[in-house]
């Protein structure tokens, strides 16, 4: 006589792993070989500037767009402004680094990936933005107010960008996946004014929120292309490597020795967040003032996470630049942290 046992019927099946669906299998494969969050912020990106393209850009001029945006970025004044720099920085150095230091031979890549392919991913995808907030949030866009004077609606429409931009930026030191695209501009161990050149095409993305105090009041007035040169110019100031603080004034104003604490390799980076304004910092406890022990602050990634030029004997320049580039859709390493991680210490200051 034998027994049998029988299993339930509403049981499932038990299913080994080499039986898995054919699905799991491929998903498994592409997660080891992609970071998809990051896949999803391109395909972002690209589906929005597809929805630009088919509406036409609302009407709007692409060819202008990317003409006026040419001249703040690479324009003949920001170009004098850069050139001015580049001479402070031999003149008065926060760190003294060699003329053609490794650094800043890797920024030169950045740079002309700016000036050639950066640049126009940026207009479309910035008219593409204005397009669809315009079309689906139209009740953003304030009406025309004849009694607001044309210079208080600049006024109020820079400090709003600016703070629209810090906004961005500390998601980019507290959002995981935002983070994957910006630790590549903190991987300078070189600073100059060409760093801030040193961006992921993608890290725009997260910017166009600082789009939208331009489209609410638009029809008060908009951003002389004059003042965006000089914030331009400004934020690339903050970048270099020159000695140069501002007394009281730092306390409105970004300055080199300011912005510097906020790319240095020894301590909290989600700090000194803003781009020409740092009462966004005092107002949200993010500030760390400069004082003569960190003027010359060490920069770059505690571990170097990212491969850098400096990581290898010979910096092998451009297969670092492509390797950066295709970086935040790589899947993590095991002894990469997902965000970086900081403890309290003497240099962190007061927040």
């Amino acid at each position: 006589m034998s027994l049998t046992i029988e299993s339930p019927s509403n049981t499932p099946p038990i299913r080994r792993p080499e039986e898995s669906p054919a699905s799991d299998v491929a998903a498994r494969a592409w997660r080891s070989r992609l970071y998809l969050p990051a896949c999803a912020i391109a395909v972002a990106a690209l589906g929005l500037i597809a929805v630009g393209w088919a509406t036409h850009w609302g009407g709007a001029s692409l060819t202008s767009s990317m003409t006026g945006l040419r001249i703040v970025v690479i324009g003949p004044a920001t170009l004098m402004i850069l050139a001015v720099l580049l001479v402070a920085e031999r003149v008065w150095p926060a760190q003294d680094r060699p003329l053609f230091a490794r650094g800043h031979r890797q920024d030169v890549l950045y740079t002309i990936l700016n000036m050639t392919l950066t640049v126009p991913f940026i207009a479309v995808l910035s008219l593409s933005f204005a397009d669809v907030v315009r079309a689906r949030l139209p009740w953003l866009t304030f009406p025309r107010i004849g009694a607001l004077p044309h210079g208080l609606v600049i006024a109020a429409i820079f400090i709003a960008m600016d703070g629209c931009n810090w906004l961005a930026h500390l998601a980019n030191h507290r959002v995981q996946v935002l983070w994957r695209f910006h630790e590549l501009h903190h991987s300078q161990e070189d600073m100059t004014v060409l760093t801030v050149f040193r961006t992921h095409p993608f890290v725009h993305f997260v910017y166009l929120i600082a789009l939208l105090p331009g489209i609410v009041l638009l029809a008060n007035g908009a951003l002389p292309t004059a003042l965006l040169v000089v914030y331009a110019g400004w934020v690339a100031l903050a970048h270099s490597n020159i000695r140069l603080g501002f007394g009281p004034l730092g306390r409105i104003f970004v300055s080199p020795n300011y912005h510097r604490i906020h790319h240095r390799l020894e301590g909290r980076q989600d700090v000194n967040l803003g781009f020409a304004l740092s009462i966004w910092d005092q107002l949200f406890r993010t500030a760390i003032f400069p004082t003569a022990q960190t003027v010359g602050l060490a920069t770059g990634l505690k571990g170097r996470p990212l491969v850098v030029e400096h990581g290898t004997p010979r910096p092998r320049h451009l297969r670092v630049f492509l390797l950066q580039l295709i970086a935040p859709f790589r899947p993590m390493s095991e002894n990469q942290s997902p965000l970086p991680t900081w403890t309290a210490s003497s240099h962190d200051g007061e927040l």
